[in-house]
């Protein structure tokens, strides 16, 4: 067996250097930067190679219906009751699952899965710890009732239904507690073996992890989601992508993924090549730091900045439609989300709107990452907010430089990207509509924009358990945001991916742990 890693390893890599060559049948070949990827245990891992990873290779007690994420379905449970208090949820578990090691699932495991994320509290770990659990209470809210069944429950004041969504999330991923802790080390619960290895029921197992060359996956035949279709799947690390698009295009790989629009339009038409344009929970925005000076604070200029966004524009010429017009906080596709585009650009009228405030030579410095297509839309920005007469100077920088100044307060305005740590709408809603004057850095105290009211408003969504009301919140959310606040939502992303024209069943939703490989085939 161990021969067969490093044949199949020379194999495919070889043909990513030869002309039209094909890709092993058995084998989906994936070409994409794994540069970002620093460990494969979903208590740690938080980056997109990771998380992109984790449906394949684990499973969560509940998880998000391929075809419409926000309806979830049983996976490792059957069924589960929510307690008499609304602070518990008791499940039951599949009589039948095991893990790809072969050891049966048990309540212990579900146990020592979600406590170790937050004995660890590592990057994800703020998604459980919002339950009220710390290291050294989550014993206490893990409990087995019998061997098939497994009781959680939490302090904080939230529905069973906003639990439910967490526990969806990658990082609640149940991992083999007998595999794990056979090889720890220093009391890490298996953390720094898992970084390269895999303890999951997904259809796919970790067979080999080179850090930021190679990810080869296997197929788990056993899997409680059934036997996958694919017998390996190879992520290989290609950092350019024109050198992505050009392996897709020799036939060298099955899938490119993380393609530009000027390589999504240059394998238009190519033979043997199909482009997918899907959209992602991610959202570009302007946010005003409104402790900067009276100008930024000002509603009248947050209104006029509204109709100084040239939406069309930059998506669809700019942008090549890379990016969908978008105006609110929740991404299209999550639940509540509203759709609703009421903001067209039209500099006379915020110069309407500006004259009738008193506001005159107003300018503001733009701080944005020194990447594509964040200065590339920074600069369209600049000259759209001219033509209103208002005057931005575009301060460029490296992204971590930017965030850090950001946080600190140290910018006017800044151009940046939202993406949603979990599929449930308080992840954008407790970042844009929430600050709840304890330090959190959320999006609104990095505006200095101080909103009592709307702090109520988030914390009574997560605490609804009626799936129409908790929308209609949302959507008044939304609204209030979209028609006063120091942002300007413009723009929703989408993924751009190319794929050989043979492949069938690859399914990718909105979400980064949305990739689904078990169906594919070619």
């Amino acid at each position: 067996m161990k021969t067969i890693i490093p044949s199949l390893l020379a194999l495919t890599l070889a043909a990513a250097f030869s002309a039209q060559a094909a890709t092993p049948k058995d084998t989906l070949v994936i070409a994409q930067s794994t540069d970002d990827a620093d460990s494969f245990d979903p208590a740690k891992g938080f980056e997109l190679t990771s998380v992109q990873a984790f449906t394949n290779i684990y499973q969560r007690l509940v998880q998000s219906d391929p075809q419409n994420p926000v309806d979830l379905k049983p996976t490792l449970a059957t069924s589960w009751q929510p307690g008499s208090d609304n602070r518990s949820l008791t499940f039951e578990l599949r009589k039948d699952a095991k893990f790809s090691t072969g050891n049966p699932l048990r309540p212990e495991d579900v146990i020592f899965s979600l406590g170790r994320v937050v004995k660890l509290n590592l990057d994800p770990s703020f998604i459980l710890t919002q339950l009220g659990w710390t290291k050294d209470n989550v014993d206490g809210f893990l409990k087995k009732i019998d061997d098939n069944h497994v009781q959680i429950s939490w302090t904080a004041n939230v529905s069973p239904t906003y639990v439910l969504s967490l526990l969806s999330a990658p990082v609640s991923s149940i991992i083999d507690e007998k595999t794990a802790m056979a090889n720890q080390k220093n009391g890490d619960f298996g953390n720094g073996w898992l970084a390269t290895h895999s303890a999951g029921s997904g259809p796919y197992q970790i067979r080999k992890v080179v850090m930021h060359q190679v990810v080869l996956l296997s197929a788990n035949p056993t899997s409680p989601a059934g036997a996958p279709k694919m017998k390996n799947i190879l992520i290989k690390n290609v950092p350019e992508p024109a050198a992505r698009r050009l392996l897709l295009e020799q036939g060298d790989a099955d899938i490119a993924r993380n393609l530009g629009a000027d390589q999504i339009a240059a394998l238009n038409g190519k033979p043997g090549v199909k482009t997918e344009a899907i959209p992602m929970a991610s959202l570009y925005y302007i946010q005003f730091n409104i402790g900067a000076n009276d100008t930024l604070k000002n509603p009248a200029f947050w209104e006029a900045a509204r109709y100084l966004w040239d939406y069309k524009g930059i998506a669809n010429e700019l942008l090549k439609g890379q990016f969908d017009v978008h105006q609110t906080f929740l991404p299209k596709g999550f639940l509540g989300a509203l759709n609703d585009t009421p903001y067209s650009y039209d500099p006379e009228k915020a110069k309407a709107i500006l004259k009738k405030a008193g506001l005159s030579n107003v300018s503001f410095k733009l701080s944005t990452s020194n990447q594509p297509p964040y200065l590339d839309i920074a600069q369209a920005l600049q000259g759209s907010f001219a033509k209103g007469g208002v005057k931005v100077e575009v301060v460029p920088g490296l992204s971590s430089e930017v965030s850090t100044n950001v946080k600190a307060h140290k910018y006017e305005a800044t151009l940046n990207a939202w993406g949603s740590d979990y599929f449930d709408p308080n992840t954008n809603a407790a970042s844009f509509a929430y600050n709840p004057e304890d330090g959190s850095k959320t999006i609104a105290f990095r505006s200095d924009w101080h909103i009592p009211e709307l702090n109520k408003q988030v914390i009574a969504a997560t605490a609804e358990s009626d799936p129409k009301k908790r929308v209609a919140l949302y959507e008044a959310m939304q609204r209030d945001v979209m028609k006063s606040s120091p942002y300007v939502i413009g723009m929703q992303a989408k993924n751009l991916i190319a794929l050989r024209d043979n492949l069938k069943g690859y399914v990718q939703g909105i979400n980064p742990d949305m990739v689904y490989y078990s169906q594919v085939t070619k």
